[in-house]
C-alpha cells in the first residue's frame, strides 16, 4: 500500500529539519570552541540572537552546498579527480565564508583557514543525521528503489511484466593472489580473519578457484582479456613496439587506449559491458556505456568526458567529498609512519617509498576506493545487467610494502569492508545480483634488480657494452663480471 503524498512530503521536511538543526548546533558548538570564529556583533548578543545568527548561517550553507557545490564540481570535470580531492577543503570552506557574508547586520565573523575546518565538521554532521533519518525510513529506501526500477524499465522499453533475470557484480582484488586469499580467510591465534565478509561468502555461497595467468602476469593483459575476449600481443606491463618505435606502458592512457581498440578488432565486439554494463575504475571499458575512472578513454578531453563525470557524481555531494578529502590526508600520514617503520626495523626486501607515493598510495586507497565503491552501489540499485570494477588498492601497497605484510593486510581489511557494503547494497536492489571476486595475477617478494645486485639492469647491459655508467655501478661484483665477460 502506497502512502498518501502529503505523509511522504511530511517526512522529507521533517528530514530537513532535522539536518538544518544538527548543523545549527554544530556551528553554534564550533563558535564557542574555535577562536577565529564568532556568531555575535561586537557590542554582544543575547543567547537567542546568537542561536538565530546560527541558524541563518547554516541554512544559507545548506541552500549552498545544495545549489552551487553540484555546478562548482561540473565546471571543474577537466581537473585529474586527485586535484579536485585536493580542491575539496578550499571549495568548502569558500562556501562557508560567503554564507556567513550572507548573515544579517555582520554578527558572523570567521577567518579563510578557520571556514575550512568549520566547513568540513558541518558537512560531516548534516552527512551522518542525514543518512541516518535515511537509513531509518525503511519505507523511503523501498521507494527509492521502485522509482530507480521504473526509470529503468522506461529507458529500455520493458513494461514490468516479466521478472528479470540475475545481474552480475564483478569485483576485482587487484594483485590478490590465491595463498594470499587464502591466508586473509584462516583464522589465527583465535583472532578472526582479515577478510570476514569474503569468508562468510566462502562458507555460504562461494568458492575459491585457483588459476594461471599467461606469459604476462600483470592487470594489463589479464583485464584486456577478461573485458575484450582478446591479449594478444600483450608480452609485459612495459614493452618496445619495434614497428611503430613507441614504448607501449598498460596503464598510460594512449597505450591503453590502442590495446583496446586492438582486442575489440581481434574479438569482432566491443566487450563483455556492451549490454547495459558499467566499467568502474578499470584500465578498459570493456564496451560499458557508463564510466568512471576508466584508463582507456581518460585521455579524452571535453566537459562530457563521461570517464569524469562518475567520480562528478560523488564529488556533488560535499560530505562526500569531505569525509574522502580527511581519510586521504589520513592516509598520507599513514604511509608516512609506516615507511619510517620498516626503514627503523631494516625489513627487507624494500623499495622507495618517498616523492610522490605517499600520495600516489592515498589516491589508490581513499579516492579510487571510494568513488569506484559508490558508483557500484548507484550502479545496483539502478538495476544495470552487468558491472565490472577493480579496487587497486591492495596491489598498490604490496608493490611497496610487501604482499604479506602487516601493511597490506590492513587494506585487505577495508577491502572486505566495502564488499560488505556492496553486499548489503545488492540484498535491497530491484533485482537479484550475482557477486564474482576475483583476481588479475598475484605477487611474490623479491627484491628489485638494482637492490640485488647493486646496479639496473641498464646499468649491467651498458657495464657489458663497455659504455659508461656511475661509478658506484660499474664497480660492483656484478658490473665487474660484466665487464669480463664483454671483454
Amino acid at each position: 500500500m502506497q502512502k498518501p503524498r502529503w505523509k511522504t512530503v511530511g517526512g522529507t521536511l521533517l528530514r530537513v529539519t532535522a539536518v538544518w538543526a544538527v548543523a545549527t548546533l554544530t556551528m553554534l558548538a564550533l563558535a564557542g570552541i574555535l577562536p577565529d570564529f564568532s556568531l555575535k556583533s561586537n557590542g554582544g548578543d543575547s543567547a537567542t540572537q546568537i542561536a538565530i545568527t546560527a541558524a541563518i548561517g547554516a541554512g544559507a550553507f545548506g541552500v549552498l552546498s545544495a545549489l552551487v557545490w553540484p555546478l562548482l564540481v561540473r565546471a571543474l570535470l577537466l581537473m585529474p579527480a586527485l586535484v579536485l580531492g585536493l580542491l575539496v577543503f578550499v571549495l568548502n570552506g569558500s562556501m562557508l565564508l560567503i554564507a556567513i557574508s550572507l548573515i544579517p547586520d555582520g554578527r558572523g565573523a570567521v577567518e579563510p583557514e578557520t571556514a575550512i575546518v568549520v566547513a568540513a565538521v558541518m558537512s560531516a554532521a548534516s552527512s551522518a543525521t542525514s543518512t541516518f533519518l535515511a537509513v531509518r525510513d525503511d519505507g523511503a529506501y523501498r521507494r527509492r528503489l521502485a522509482r530507480l526500477a521504473g526509470r529503468r524499465r522506461r529507458r529500455l522499453g520493458e513494461d514490468g511484466g516479466c521478472e528479470e533475470p540475475p545481474g552480475t557484480v564483478f569485483l576485482q582484488l587487484d594483485g590478490v593472489g590465491h595463498a594470499v586469499l587464502r591466508e586473509a580467510l584462516r583464522e589465527r591465534d583465535n583472532r578472526p580473519p582479515v577478510m570476514p565478509t569474503v569468508a562468510r561468502l566462502i562458507r555460504t555461497t562461494h568458492k575459491v578457484t585457483p588459476w594461471r595467468t599467461d606469459w604476462s602476469s600483470q592487470t594489463g593483459a589479464s583485464q584486456l582479456g577478461i573485458l575484450h575476449g582478446s591479449n594478444e600481443d600483450v608480452p609485459a606491463f612495459r614493452w618496445y613496439e619495434k614497428k611503430s618505435g613507441e614504448v607501449m606502458v598498460s596503464n598510460r592512457p594512449t597505450s591503453a587506449a590502442v590495446l583496446q581498440r586492438r582486442a575489440a578488432a581481434r574479438a569482432g565486439h566491443d566487450g563483455l559491458l556492451t549490454v547495459d554494463g558499467a566499467s568502474r575504475g578499470n584500465l578498459f571499458t570493456g564496451g560499458a556505456d557508463q564510466l568512471a575512472l576508466v584508463l582507456s578513454v581518460a585521455a579524452r578531453r571535453g566537459p562530457h568526458n563521461r570517464s569524469r563525470s562518475g567520480y562528478f557524481a560523488y564529488f556533488a555531494d560535499p560530505a562526500n567529498a569531505t569525509r574522502t578529502a580527511v581519510s586521504f590526508l589520513a592516509e598520507v600520514v599513514r604511509e608516512i609512519c609506516q615507511s619510517a617503520r620498516a626503514k627503523l626495523r631494516r625489513e627487507t626486501p624494500r623499495v622507495k617509498r618517498g616523492g610522490l607515493y605517499p600520495f600516489i598510495r592515498a589516491f589508490a586507497t581513499v579516492v579510487e576506493r571510494d568513488v569506484v565503491v559508490t558508483a557500484v552501489m548507484g550502479d545496483i540499485l539502478s538495476g544495470r545487467t552487468a558491472i565490472y570494477a577493480d579496487l587497486v588498492a591492495y596491489d598498490e601497497v604490496a608493490h611497496h610494502s610487501g604482499p604479506r605484510s602487516r601493511d597490506a593486510r590492513q587494506v585487505l581489511a577495508r577491502l572486505d569492508r566495502s564488499i560488505a557494503l556492496i553486499a548489503k547494497v545488492a540484498d535491497r536492489a530491484p533485482r537479484d545480483y550475482r557477486i564474482v571476486l576475483l583476481s588479475d595475477h598475484g605477487q611474490s617478494p623479491g627484491e628489485t634488480f638494482a637492490g640485488a645486485y647493486g646496479l639496473t639492469l641498464e646499468g649491467l647491459v651498458r657495464v657489458g657494452c663497455g659504455l659508461p655508467v656511475p661509478r658506484r655501478g660499474g664497480r660492483t661484483p656484478s658490473g665487474a663480471e660484466a665487464r669480463e665477460a664483454g671483454r
